[in-house]
């Protein structure tokens, strides 16, 4: 009897699915930490498949800086309208105004989520979020386990994770205690785009190059938007750009590109050596350690 092997990207979807439902056997109440970028969308699609026909099982969550492309957030809209489950907002100017956390001075909002993460997830009674981080972004991520444990502060410690042989994976965690999952450990940016274009799954128009107003400043360009206004000197031109990945408005930049179909994406990224993250996310560059130092305090 010939064996039947899997291709690269059902066999990481197969993964995955068996991550979501061993999650939901392990877990009381999970939640999905959705962004509206392609990791997050493609996590709901493999969710959406675990459970299928029934609905998917628990919320996902938003941590809204305020600070989101107005494109991110229609289509998250969609997504949830779609799929007919329920979306947990936790506002990070709504923690501002009430003094929770406070703005930081380069503008980021990165670090501040941290604090109104946690308060929601407690709030809310989660003990395992799903995030879609994987180990090709950067070097922190990569030291993540399937299952990353996090203490009762929320706080990360790589030095005490648990193993995770023959894909057998740990849940159990004391009162206040919670773990992180990460589903799409294993999957590279290319596989990302390939899935999306094998499956045709819907993502914002950002991430497709079509001709933008955008400035060059410290040498990346940035969408000319009401986060990031022409400032002095500097004069905004109309490139060809797309965006490999999408956080804060006012942080993330695009690349030039020409690449404005899904096939043509794929075919872009097989080429690229760079990271999306090392390449267009101005926050990820205040130090070396600063993604580990964010993760320690809670962040994904």
């Amino acid at each position: 009897m010939r064996s039947r092997v899997l291709s690269q990207l059902r066999s990481l979807e197969a993964e995955s699915i068996h991550v979501f439902r061993e999650v939901v056997a392990e877990m009381q109440r999970p939640c999905l930490l959705f962004s509206g970028g392609k990791d997050s969308i493609v996590m709901l699609q493999l969710a959406a498949k675990a459970f299928a026909p029934a609905r998917i099982p628990f919320p996902i969550m938003h941590v809204d800086t305020g600070l989101n492309f107005p494109e991110v957030l229609t289509c998250r809209d969609r997504w949830v309208n779609r799929l007919g489950i329920q979306l947990v907002v936790a506002s990070v100017q709504e923690a501002i105004d009430r003094g929770l956390v406070r703005e930081e001075p380069n503008g980021s909002r990165n670090r501040i989520q941290t604090p109104v993460l946690l308060e929601a997830a407690e709030k809310n009674g989660f003990d395992a979020l799903f995030g879609g981080g994987r180990r090709d972004e950067e070097k922190a991520r990569a030291k993540e386990r399937v299952f990353s444990f996090r203490d009762d502060f929320g706080q990360w410690d790589p030095k005490n994770q648990r193993p995770e042989l023959w894909n057998l994976y740990n849940g159990r965690v004391h009162q206040g205690e919670s773990i992180r999952v990460f589903p799409l450990s294993n999957w590279t940016e290319l596989d990302i785009w390939s899935y999306i274009a094998e499956e045709g799954i819907e993502i914002p128009e950002l991430y497709l190059a079509a001709e933008r107003e955008v400035v060059e400043r410290h040498g990346m360009l940035y969408a000319v938007n009401e986060f990031t206004p022409v400032r002095e000197g500097e004069t905004a031109e109309v490139r060809s750009v797309r965006y490999r990945t999408i956080g804060d408005a006012n942080l993330t930049a695009a690349v030039e590109s020409t690449a404005s179909t899904l096939p043509q994406v794929v075919e872009e990224i097989a080429a690229v050596r760079l990271t999306e993250r090392g390449a267009t996310r101005g926050d990820d560059k205040v130090s070396e350690a600063a993604m580990e130092d964010r993760k320690r305090e809670g962040y994904f």
